[in-house]
């Protein structure tokens, strides 16, 4: 069964990461306010960005990945910015192996 990965915008700015296996449907849930709790406190809600999946597992692996991320990080895959999605994702961290002299 087929699986999509979506983000969706809220009213309020912020972003909403989901999956499942009919978007269309999922879509008009999350706008009559049967969607999560994040939306349906934060309505209307527009679709932003989707990716399709062969299987609903790997959507869901997809959807966990990236609730994982930064807004900045969202933004650069919404905006389809590759180079904004690699400096994104990349460590700032003082101790990561790049920062440490050699």
């Amino acid at each position: 069964m087929k699986g999509y990965t979506y983000i969706l915008q809220c009213a309020d700015e912020s972003y909403y990461t989901g999956s499942t296996t009919d978007l269309e449907r999922r879509i008009q849930q999350h706008q009559q306010g049967e969607g999560a709790n994040h939306t349906r406190k934060r309505l209307p809600v527009k679709l932003v960005y989707f990716e399709e999946y062969q299987r609903i597992d790997e959507a869901f692996y997809r959807e966990k990945q990236i609730q994982g991320w930064s807004r900045k990080k969202k933004e650069a895959l919404i905006n389809g910015c590759e180079e904004a999605l690699k400096k994104a994702a990349e460590c700032i961290n003082e101790t990561h192996s790049k920062n440490l002299r050699k």
